[in-house]
């Protein structure tokens, strides 16, 4: 069974944490301190506190800024120089990309720092136990309105999903629903805490969001179609590729040789720092 890492007062706050901290060669935060700051996918909020918390501990001189958000808050604060490093459960866009290195005059470097499976959430009273992924697009287009339809009991479904700057939005809306929009009805969230905590008191509710928010809601396996095995996330489905949503988790910097950035980069791709992402209940890239 894989860990979960749920904030508590975190989730309060909105996802939103603030570590305070002075590295050398980032923004300038008072005479002779300066910080980075990593900003964006509200997915990747806990992992990113993680990571700093334990960086911080190992380099006390170090001091990093992790907030929340989303994927495209993160990535325009990237673009516009507020933000050293953005965190994106989805990539930039070509656009996004010509954007920054026009403004900044440099290239913009894409790190794999973990992968993670997009979980499809349902009450733990649900008795239904997988879907395809044709009847996980019917749902959130609105085409199936009750669980009936799917196997579940005579029950209305209640879709729960994420604001439209949200890299996991963007990847659902993609991957599973092809494009095509989600239905009117859908209650849209700030964050996957938040989605989890709904689905979690809403017996007819059903939401989406990373592997690693799974307290209180059941983890429906996926079948690309009806003769397919039905496939749950696990470090061994996500990184073969067998789980039809499995996904990078990235970071998005300005090149420009920092060598403070640089060395939190390598410290998070290490040993050290994978371990935290299984810590977390994400899956290490080695």
């Amino acid at each position: 069974m894989r860990r979960t890492f749920l904030p508590g007062n975190w989730q309060a706050a909105g996802l939103s944490l603030l570590v305070l901290a002075v590295v050398a060669g980032c923004t300038r935060a008072g005479a002779g301190r300066q910080t980075i700051t990593i900003k964006g996918s509200d997915t990747m909020v806990i992992l990113g506190q993680r990571w700093a918390e334990e960086y911080m501990r190992r380099h006390p001189e170090v001091h990093i800024q992790v907030t929340g958000g989303g994927s495209g808050t993160g990535i325009a604060a990237l673009i516009n120089g507020t933000t050293r490093v953005a965190q994106a459960s989805r990539k930039m866009t070509p656009a996004e990309r010509g954007q920054a290195e026009r403004r900044h005059g440099k290239p913009v470097r894409e790190i794999v720092t973990a992968m993670d499976g997009v979980a499809v959430y349902v009450n733990e009273g649900n008795p239904v136990e997988s879907l395809t992924l044709a009847q996980v697009r019917a749902l959130y287009t609105g085409q199936i309105t009750n669980w009936k339809d799917v196997g579940g009991p005579d029950l209305p479904v209640v879709l729960y999903g994420r604001e439209n700057n949200s890299g996991t939005y963007v990847f659902v809306k993609e991957h599973v629903l092809e494009g095509a929009d989600y239905s009117p009805s859908t209650r849209t969230l700030s964050g996957t805490a938040a989605v989890v905590s709904a689905v979690a008191s809403d017996p007819g509710g059903v939401g989406y969001g990373g592997i690693a928010y799974g307290r209180g809601v059941r983890h429906l396996k996926i079948r690309l179609n009806p003769s397919s095995p039905a496939v749950g996330p696990s470090l061994e489905t996500v990184r073969s590729g067998a789980y039809p949503l499995a996904r990078p988790l990235h970071w998005y910097l300005v090149d420009d040789g920092d060598p403070a950035v640089q060395a939190l980069v390598d410290w998070v791709l290490s040993p050290e720092g994978q371990r935290i992402v299984d810590e977390v209940g994400y899956f290490p890239i080695r």
